[in-house]
C-alpha cells in the first residue's frame, strides 16, 4: 500500500526541485512499500551492510531458507553454525544474534516506536551490536515508513546527489544535506527517488 503522504511530497517535491520532478515522471507508478515485521527488516538490514546488492539478496534467500517465518526465536534456535552456513560473515551471526535477544527480552520497545520521533528510535536501536544509524536510518523509513529521514552517510544517496546535481563530483554529506533542505519535511521520498536513478528495481529492507 502507497504511504498516504507519498502523493501530496511529490507534487511538492516536484514543484521545488525540477532535477527531482523529472526523475519522478521516469519512475512514475512506484513508491515506498513496507515490506515485513520489525525484526525482519533490521535483520535484511544487517545482512544487506557493505556488501552488494545482489549479494545481499543471495544471501537473504538462504537466510529464508534456515527461517522462513524470520522470527527472533527461530534464528536463536538455528544457532550461529546454520546462520554462517547462509553466507553470513561471523560478525553479522553475532549482530543478528544480538538483534534476536533483544527482540525476546524487550530490552527495545517496539510497541512504542510509532509513536516516538525519529531521534528516539535511533538511539534505542543503535544500542544493539551491529545496528548503527545507516541500519536504523533504512529501518525508519522502509518499517516506520517516516517520510523526512535523510541518510546522508548512504553511498547510494551520495552517488545519486553526485550523478543528478554535481556532473559526477563527490557529494559530501554537508552536500548532501544543502541540496535536500527543499525537499524538507519530504526527505525520504526524495532519496528514494534518487535510489530508483540508479536502481529502478526498488529496494528492499
Amino acid at each position: 500500500m502507497r504511504p498516504p503522504y507519498w502523493l501530496r511530497a511529490k507534487r511538492a517535491l516536484a514543484r521545488r526541485d525540477p532535477t527531482l520532478a523529472k526523475i519522478m515522471r521516469a519512475h512514475a507508478g512506484v513508491f515506498l512499500v513496507r515490506r515485513g515485521e520489525p525484526f525482519m527488516t533490521l535483520a535484511r538490514a544487517i545482512v544487506g551492510q557493505q556488501i552488494s546488492v545482489a549479494a545481499a539478496q543471495s544471501v537473504w534467500n538462504r537466510f529464508l531458507e534456515a527461517a522462513p517465518a524470520v522470527t527472533p526465536a527461530q534464528v536463536l534456535a538455528l544457532g550461529a553454525a546454520r546462520l554462517r552456513a547462509c553466507g553470513l560473515s561471523a560478525r553479522k551471526v553475532e549482530y543478528i544474534a544480538d538483534l534476536a535477544r533483544h527482540f525476546v527480552d524487550g530490552t527495545i520497545h517496539v510497541a512504542r516506536w510509532p509513536e516516538m520521533d525519529d531521534e528516539a528510535v535511533i538511539a534505542e536501536l543503535v544500542q544493539v551490536r551491529g545496528i548503527g544509524r545507516w541500519t536504523a536510518e533504512m529501518f525508519l523509513i522502509f518499517n516506520l515508513m517516516r517520510p523526512d529521514v535523510l541518510p546522508c552517510a548512504d553511498l547510494g544517496l551520495q552517488r545519486a546527489v553526485s550523478l543528478a546535481y554535481r556532473g559526477g563530483r563527490p557529494a559530501s554529506e554537508a552536500t548532501i544535506r544543502r541540496v535536500a533542505r527543499d525537499w524538507q519535511p519530504w526527505r525520504s521520498v526524495a532519496t528514494w527517488y534518487l535510489w530508483r536513478s540508479l536502481d529502478p528495481v526498488p529496494v528492499e529492507y
